[in-house]
């Protein structure tokens, strides 16, 4: 497995702790409004970073750094992301994990291992509409299903989070997510942001009042839940 994106510093991905976050280049999803697009359609393009030079860079970091977030693209796509987790995770750092939730035995696998500390999966937008929001006319939700039903079991600590827009999301979509995610620890709803990198351009964020309501839809099912990126 390589890395194909390195961010060094981050004081938002994993809660309060000081992390830093590696891209796998490649995805099963072309989510039109994906902000990695570079990663996702053009994977085979993606520089890869040799894996010693990252190596030294987090050693170089040990009790500097807390955490480690796995993202992509999807970095599940990669059989062996078991291997490479585990030298991070024999550094000493904290494990999290990005991911779409479409290789369930993948994260029940590296959850059994002790490799994940914290796992966010994304929840594109209710069953009916994943195909239309992932970019994937045929797409199968049920491995998604899985993911979440695994999740919702508290095995390991993690959130949901779903970003919004206009032209996919409504309140009868969180409705749905609701009822499938009923019991979630967490949920975030996220701003989105049309900027370089997107897979497409020209979609449109949702006003902070509507989002509002989709955190309200949520936590009127005990769901707790809470904006992101919003002001």
């Amino acid at each position: 497995m390589d890395f194909s994106g390195l961010e060094k510093l981050s004081l938002v991905d994993f809660d309060d702790k000081i992390t830093c976050t590696l891209f796998s280049a490649g995805c099963n999803m072309r989510c039109p409004f994906c902000h990695n697009g570079p990663l996702v359609v053009h994977a085979d393009r993606a520089r890869k970073i040799p894996w010693t030079e990252i190596r030294s860079y987090l050693e170089k970091r040990k009790g500097m750094l807390d955490a480690v977030t796995i993202s992509g693209g999807e970095p599940l796509l990669y059989p062996d992301v078991a291997a490479r987790i585990r030298e991070i995770k024999d550094l000493g750092f904290l494990i999290k994990l990005d991911t779409n939730g479409s290789f369930p035995d993948r994260l029940e696998a590296l959850v059994a291992l002790g490799l994940v500390d914290y796992v966010a999966m994304d929840i594109k937008n209710s069953k009916g509409k994943y195909p239309m929001t992932v970019g994937v006319g045929d797409f199968d939700v049920s491995k998604v299903e899985a993911s979440v039903s695994f999740l919702l079991k508290g095995t390991v600590d993690y959130e949901f989070r779903t970003t919004v827009m206009e032209e996919f999301h409504d309140a009868d979509d969180f409705k749905d997510i609701a009822d499938w995610v009923k019991g979630a620890k967490r949920y975030f709803i996220q701003e989105y942001k049309d900027r370089e990198g997107c897979i497409e351009r020209g979609f449109h964020m949702v006003p902070k009042e509507k989002a509002l309501e989709f955190k309200a839809l949520l936590e009127a099912e005990g769901i707790p839940a809470r904006l992101r990126g919003y002001d």
